[in-house]
């Protein structure tokens, strides 16, 4: 996509999940557009990183914690003076069989990837009604269609997709606009953690079987957390200021059907 490069200039926003592939990739495009930032990571070295990059305030924190949520959010607008929108883009994988599941993966997986999202989102609505702010939660494919062996992370993005459009229908009439991004695989360190953990001592044909999915065939490839950052951008811009309660998927048809 092409952006003006002030595009979000005086705009400010808060970006979960920065030290990663997509969180990080989002916080450097919308710098570049102008945005001032606020973002959060659990992983300070990797969060400090991407604050160097961008000029953001960096902000520790564990989001699973409902207390912390509420303590980003009010950094964060205070640290901006403002704040227009507000991106989730952390989150964690969880896969294998429901049968040998346990309360801890569930936790695990639901807190940061549902939980966080919504108090962020909650605790967010004041900021962002005074500015007629936008927020932009990352889904995934597996929060529209179901994957075998990734139950408990299929209910945490299904939980993200339809949490995005009661919010949406909830927050429009304070001007905030609320919409799920649904991307498949993403070729980042969380792609690459799934592999190492759950693929025993073939990352390699773990990326295999996941690609064997893809209706292209032999020319199938992993997004790139700068193609998921370009979609977060419109989804924040003015250009979608009619999109609202949208479950957007970016995931070369996978989705589409069987």
């Amino acid at each position: 996509m092409i952006f003006a490069p002030d595009l979000f200039a005086g705009k400010a926003f808060l970006v979960t999940g920065a030290g990663g592939g997509v969180g990080g990739a989002t916080a450097r495009l919308l710098a570049r557009l102008g945005a001032r930032l606020a973002i959060t990571d659990v992983n300070e070295s990797a969060l400090e990183t991407c604050a160097r990059a961008t000029g953001a305030v960096a902000l520790l924190g564990d989001l699973t914690q409902v207390s912390t949520c509420e303590e980003i959010v009010t950094r964060a607008r205070a640290a901006l003076g403002r704040l227009d929108g507000l991106v989730n883009a952390a989150g964690v994988w969880v896969e294998g069989e429901s049968a040998k599941a346990d309360e801890a993966d569930w936790a695990a997986c639901i807190d940061v990837n549902l939980k966080a999202t919504f108090f962020l989102c909650s605790r967010a609505i004041p900021a962002l009604e005074a500015t007629r702010g936008a927020i932009v939660n990352l889904s995934s494919d597996a929060g529209v269609v179901g994957n075998a062996g990734a139950a408990i992370y299929c209910a945490s993005k299904g939980g993200v997709t339809t949490l995005t459009r009661a919010l949406a229908r909830e927050l429009a009439p304070k001007g905030i606009r609320v919409n799920a991004l649904c991307p498949s695989d993403i070729a980042s360190p969380m792609l690459d953690h799934q592999a190492a953990t759950y693929g025993g001592s073939d990352p390699a044909a773990y990326f295999a079987r996941l690609l064997a999915h893809y209706p292209q065939g032999t020319e199938a490839r992993f997004l790139t957390p700068d193609e998921v950052a370009q979609n977060v951008a419109f989804l924040l811009s003015p250009a979608a200021a009619g999109i609202t309660g949208a479950a957007v998927m970016l995931d070369f048809g996978l989705s589409a059907g069987y």
